[in-house]
């Protein structure tokens, strides 16, 4: 089979290479998974880095999340079992975390369903308890975090998007965000206090760090929620706790793939609501690129760069 794989680490566009390979052959409690779509995530960039929190061994296959066929013919979602990671044509995945895939979504969309909607459902709702009527307010909201935006919507909060550049403003108007700030030339912390009455946001989603964060605390409401979702900035900021006790609000963490091990059960439950949500048409992933195979490099190197707009989705092969 075809897969893409890394002997060192570095930049994706300098270390991944598509070569030829055996398939891999599913341990205990696994299964082996024909690959339709697999949707590029920024771990799968930090992966090649050797930054990710998971250093599989070398050489391995980046991809953290496909959409596929099993041999018994059903259509899932898996996060694929590393060293064997998505960018292939096979990968083995737990029997166990394997998730159907909504019928409401092609290949590409389905793929993109997984994490990152798990991630901004257990953030909004099971950690900063995100409530109707309350104001949101999302960083990378072009991209990563569209999710979020489709999310906070559906919880039917105002949300707020930041996003660099007008075609990722336009983007991020088209997923519904009430407003939408350019960091590039506008004011982040003046505009959402204008935008509240100068209140600030009840909960800031936050996969950026660096700025971001920085920018954050300067608007967040009283008792409000910063939820620390991921670093794609480079920059892991160091919080002021002083800050966060004279002003009253919360400093919330979210390690998504914590739930797998720990609460299973809770996974499978969130998979279900986001079905629900996109079988309603509620949500539904912003894929703004399908890519060849031969793709796959570039196309991590543009979201790792912070270049890309919506989600790019790899197709190995036999997507609809």
């Amino acid at each position: 089979m075809q897969a893409w794989r890394v002997h060192r680490n570095g930049e994706p566009g300098e270390v991944m290479s598509l070569e030829e390979t055996d398939r891999p052959t599913p341990g205990d409690g696994q299964v082996l998974v024909r690959v339709a779509a697999a949707n590029v995530n920024f771990p799968d960039a930090l992966l090649c880095r050797g930054q990710y929190q998971v250093r599989p061994p070398l050489p391995f296959t980046p991809g953290v999340e496909v959409c596929g066929t099993t041999e018994d013919g059903r259509r899932v979602l898996a996060t694929p079992a590393l060293p064997y990671g998505g960018f292939a044509e096979y990968v083995v995945a737990d029997e166990a975390a394997l998730l159907p895939a909504p019928d409401a979504l092609d290949d590409a969309e389905a793929a993109a369903l997984h994490i990152g909607y798990q991630t901004g459902w257990f953030g909004l709702h099971r950690r900063a308890r995100l409530q109707a009527g309350e104001t949101l307010l999302v960083h990378a909201a072009g991209g990563v975090g569209s999710a979020a935006v489709q999310l906070g919507k559906a919880a039917g909060a105002t949300v707020i998007g930041v996003v660099g550049g007008p075609e990722k403003a336009a983007v991020a108007r088209g997923l519904g965000c009430d407003l939408v700030i350019d960091r590039r030339g506008e004011d982040i912390v003046g505009a959402v206090k204008e935008a509240t009455g100068g209140r600030g946001a009840d909960v800031v989603y936050d996969p950026v760090g660096g700025d971001a964060y920085a920018k954050s605390v300067k608007c967040i409401a009283f008792e409000g929620r910063v939820l620390v979702v991921g670093f794609a900035s480079g920059n892991i900021p160091a919080p002021a706790l002083n800050h966060a006790l004279v002003k009253n609000y919360a400093i919330v963490g979210l390690h998504w793939g914590l739930y797998n091990t720990k609460d299973p059960a809770a996974v499978r439950a969130c998979h279900d609501e986001l079905t629900k949500l996109a079988t309603q048409g509620i949500v539904k992933p912003l894929v703004s690129e399908r890519v060849a195979m031969a793709g796959a490099a570039e196309a991590v190197q543009r979201v790792a760069d912070g270049t890309s707009t919506g989600r790019i989705v790899v197709l190995p092969g036999g997507a609809r």
